[in-house]
């Protein structure tokens, strides 16, 4: 499941050694000559918004600005001295996004819904081309009046009388048994 090609690996390779030894942040491949760029250190905490992991490993803010800091002094005393809009501040340090936000349903279905309705439409506008113009006309074999005279010429020619469809035919009254 987590295998990696072998640019990656010499990618990676690449990359810690020059982390390793200090030097820039990006990193000149010997053999393509293109830039690396900076991956972020997945061994680090994340902030994330999701409902079914309801803390994430850091605050939505690292870097607090002084009124940040002077709040979060006044939030280490009783909350009951904290206005509504102090609390909403401090819930906005921690997370982006409340529950409602997070479950609040996108318009995203009708991107897709449009994409799949012109794909259906374009396609049906192949197969009708091709039935007009690629496509041979119907043979005759299989018009009804064809059919019902091959079937008349089959029980005429007493074909399979013994088990098959002319035995279930009464020659003298014309008619199915």
């Amino acid at each position: 499941m987590l295998r990696l090609t072998s640019s990656r690996v010499g990618r990676v390779l690449v990359h810690r050694a020059a982390v390793a030894l200090g030097s820039s942040g990006s990193v000149r491949t010997a053999s393509h000559g293109h830039e690396v760029s900076d991956m972020a250190d997945m061994s680090q905490p994340q902030y994330w918004d999701r409902a079914d992991t309801p803390l994430p490993d850091r605050p939505y803010k690292d870097v607090l600005t002084a009124a940040d800091k002077s709040l979060k002094q006044k939030e280490k005393g009783p909350w009951g001295q904290l206005s509504k809009e102090e609390k909403i501040a401090l819930y906005r340090l921690m997370f982006h996004q409340t529950y409602p936000e997070m479950k609040q349903r996108s318009d995203e279905w009708k991107t897709v819904m449009g994409g799949i309705f012109i794909f259906l439409g374009f396609t049906g506008l192949v197969v009708w081309w091709q039935r007009v113009y690629v496509y041979p006309e119907r043979p005759l074999t299989f018009d009804e009046d064809w059919q019902a005279k091959q079937l008349q010429r089959m029980l005429d020619m007493k074909v399979n009388p013994i088990e098959g469809f002319a035995a279930k035919w009464d020659y003298e009254k014309r008619q199915w048994k």
